[in-house]
């Protein structure tokens, strides 16, 4: 390649932040702008969890069941992702999470106000009551959210797997799925992001 291409090729990548107006960083997808205007369902399970049963904690409130509980990594999981969030100006209308404790502690600690906790989003104890709460979630993720603003779901990988299919096999305590409804009663996957992944794009954007 000649001197006079690379210097060309130089000159474009130096020039590129400066034609989004510096609001994006590299490392941020395109769409993240797009999430500040509205109109996104963001799905997250619940941030990270004790893993031995025997030693579930009880985070010092009787009123929790003998359940799989959020650990200190989870609880400030969930507060970075919300904290992150706002610094990246993405408007959250309201948080609908599961009925069970560790689902409601992530969606409160998110810190975008009122939770509103369904059964329809919790753990089923049946082939077909997974059947009917994975329509309940699809449904919800098909649902346009108030004009300028997101919507915040906060449910289990079962739920999930089961609305959304083997891919999300693989989904992370923490992570997110941004779907776009399409206002005909479905809806598209944007994409998955992982807890760590809004913290670094809110630095990012110092």
């Amino acid at each position: 390649m000649s001197s006079i291409r690379l210097s060309l090729l130089y000159l474009l990548f130096a020039i590129l932040p400066a034609a989004n107006g510096g609001q994006l960083s590299p490392m941020q997808p395109a769409w993240i702008d797009d999430l500040r205007h509205g109109g996104y369902v963001i799905v997250i399970r619940h941030g990270a969890t004790v893993s031995d049963q025997s030693n579930t904690d009880s985070m010092s409130r009787k009123n929790v069941p003998a359940e799989r509980q959020l650990n200190a990594e989870g609880r400030a999981q969930a507060k970075s992702t919300g904290e992150a969030m706002r610094k990246l100006r993405i408007p959250v209308d309201k948080v609908v999470t599961s009925t069970i404790q560790r689902a409601v502690d992530t969606a409160t600690l998110l810190g975008f106000g009122t939770v509103a906790a369904t059964p329809e989003l919790a753990e089923a104890a049946s082939p077909d009551e997974s059947n009917q709460r994975a329509l309940a979630l699809r449904k919800l993720a098909a649902t346009t959210p108030p004009a300028g603003t997101n919507v915040v779901i906060v449910s289990h990988k079962p739920n999930i797997v089961a609305a959304f299919g083997s891919d999300w096999s693989d989904v992370r305590e923490g992570e997110a799925s941004v779907f776009e409804p399409d206002r005909l009663g479905g809806y598209k996957l944007i994409g998955r992001i992982q807890a760590s992944d809004w913290t670094r794009w809110a630095q990012a954007a110092d």
